[in-house]
């Protein structure tokens, strides 16, 4: 099954020059079929634990077997400044997984692991045991997607298998942004210059996986824009309408750095 996704991206797209010099300085080779880790750390700006989280989900952006994405929460904007990123949609996927592993624990900064494993995201040892513990015990996303910019598309390739029985399985596409600086101007943190890496900038299901071969195109210039890093997609099973493991996942470097 071959999909041809049109999508609308808010904010400045790169005109056909621009695009032009992105293509020119990719790597557009497959990502590496070697099984990832992914860790989602739901942030915010107006949060004085968040900080130590952020650098440390810096350095797991680092690492080629882990794909890193930091989604802000707007449940903190109350408290006296209003986070730039922060998207509702974000608060709800975290809500989704706490409602997904029943302990209906929801805080800032908190990390998620593959989709199933919750720990203080702050706690950087914390975080990498967690990361050592479901790759010990094989819960990983294995099912082999591959992703990579094949002229002005992004091309997303899901193999036939076996879909979790009594799960459906979406294929998502995050969009993620170079590391910004933000100066916190009020609330908790003012007065701190904080940089936040891999924020997600688009978050937008791509398909349904029913075991069935699928290949995705995606236009590039949907996606790219003046400050993306680079782009994730991920297979992700749902229970009762809320995010719950992660099966496969891949990410593209789109950065010309």
């Amino acid at each position: 099954m071959t999909v041809r996704a049109h999508g609308r991206i808010t904010g400045r797209r790169l005109g056909p020059l621009a695009v032009g010099c992105v293509l020119a300085a990719l790597a557009i080779g497959p990502a590496a079929a070697e099984p990832v880790t992914v860790v989602e750390l739901f942030t915010s700006q107006g949060c004085s634990s968040c900080p130590p989280a952020d650098e440390t989900m810096a350095r797991l952006a680092a690492d080629p077997n882990v794909v890193a994405l930091t989604f802000p929460v707007d449940y903190w904007d109350y408290l006296g400044w209003q986070d730039t990123f922060a998207r509702p949609d974000f608060s709800k996927r975290q809500k989704g997984y706490a409602k997904t592993r029943g302990d209906h624990a929801v805080y800032t900064p908190q990390a998620v692991i593959n989709g199933t494993d919750a720990v203080i995201g702050s706690d950087e040892a914390t975080v990498r045991a967690a990361i050592a513990s479901v790759k010990a015990e094989g819960r990983i996303p294995d099912v082999a997607i591959r992703a990579r910019v094949e002229g002005d598309k992004v091309v997303v390739e899901v193999p036939a298998g076996i879909p979790p029985e009594g799960e459906r399985s979406a294929l998502w596409i995050a969009a993620y942004r170079k590391p910004t600086t933000v100066t916190i101007e009020k609330g908790e943190n003012t007065g701190r210059t904080l940089t936040y890496t891999n924020v997600v900038e688009r978050w937008q299901v791509l398909g349904i996986w029913d075991g069935t071969a699928m290949t995705v195109e995606l236009p590039l210039a949907d996606i790219v824009q003046d400050e993306t890093a680079g782009c994730a997609v991920i297979l992700q099973t749902k229970k009762k309408h809320a995010p719950s493991r992660i099966i496969g996942a891949a990410k593209i470097d789109l950065s010309m750095n």
